[in-house]
């Protein structure tokens, strides 16, 4: 498993556990719904994706879309 599987495995386990949460014990859950929404959204334009460097440093090898630390190449800028 890489970087990048185990943030949408990761991702959508929270999605998940939040609506299962939200449902049976109280609305707020959603918040955490948003949370890690904001923070995927936030990843895809920015790049920057703080479970990334935290799975990284466990010893997962990278993936094509979080790479740490990131390669700056002409092709990005």
């Amino acid at each position: 498993m890489n970087v990048d599987r185990a943030i949408f495995a990761f991702a959508g386990s929270l999605l998940l556990l939040s609506l299962a949460l939200a449902w049976f014990i109280s609305p707020y859950w959603l918040l955490l719904t948003a949370f890690v929404s904001s923070t995927q959204l936030q990843a895809a334009f920015t790049g920057f994706c703080p479970a990334a460097i935290a799975f990284h440093k466990f010893g997962l090898k990278e993936g094509p879309a979080f790479e740490w630390p990131p390669r700056t190449t002409s092709a990005y800028r």
